[in-house]
């Protein structure tokens, strides 16, 4: 039964990814009264709190307002199509242990259940260049892609142009979508474009992607 009164229909569309935040709140409890708050009209699928009690505050098949204005491969309207988990954490400290492993529970069931492909995990600053950046740079995206929960790029030799990578990636046109891409996989990177962030991106815009046996690599 949901618990938060903020959400709709999908209008048509079906889960297909998955967008990870942080709640950006003090603790847990003051995120769950603003996540089920009607006047607050925002909502999330999930809440993960900092001791990995998971509560599930919106039908899966229901349309919850967690992603906002945004887009990600070319496609708009991100909430129809996608799930959101809040991680209780006011983004500043790293994300503990207790709440990650629930995280990792939670992904993997979700997955099963809308067959979401790991590409298809991603950050709120993904999709919003510039306007959001949670998770954040000390959320541990290479963690969940060694199970299979995510993507992270490997190998060498992938020096494309940056804005074709990041296109083909998923990211939208925007200005800062050179630093949400930074946030992601390169955190803590500064300045212009770089060697590195054209090997990367062109590492996961080719699919060359960190060995796991169920990982799936990017469509061609």
């Amino acid at each position: 039964m949901s618990l938060s009164p903020n959400h709709g229909d999908r209008r048509g569309e079906q889960p297909q990814l998955i967008v990870i935040h942080y709640t950006g709140m003090a603790d847990g409890p003051s995120a769950r009264a603003r996540l089920c708050d009607p006047e607050a009209e925002v909502s999330a699928h999930w809440l993960i709190h900092e001791d990995g009690t998971t509560e599930a505050l919106v039908p899966e098949d229901r349309r919850a307002w967690h992603a906002g204005a945004g887009s990600w491969l070319g496609r708009e309207d991100v909430n129809s199509r996608s799930i959101g988990i809040e991680l209780a954490n006011p983004g500043d400290r790293p994300f503990p242990e207790p709440q990650m492993a629930a995280l990792e529970t939670l992904l993997a069931e979700i997955m099963a259940r809308w067959s979401i492909s790991p590409r298809d995990v991603i950050a709120h600053s993904d999709l919003a260049p510039g306007r959001k950046i949670d998770p954040g740079p000390r959320f541990d995206w290479r963690r969940l892609a060694l199970q299979g929960l995510a993507i992270w790029p490997e190998g060498e030799g992938a020096d494309l142009p940056l804005p074709d990578s990041l296109t083909r990636i998923g990211y939208p046109e925007s200005p800062a979508r050179l630093a949400a891409f930074r946030l992601r996989f390169r955190p803590w990177a500064d300045g212009p474009e770089d060697e590195t962030d054209r090997r990367l991106a062109g590492l996961l815009a080719s699919g060359r992607l960190l060995s796991c046996s169920n990982i799936q690599k990017l469509s061609s």
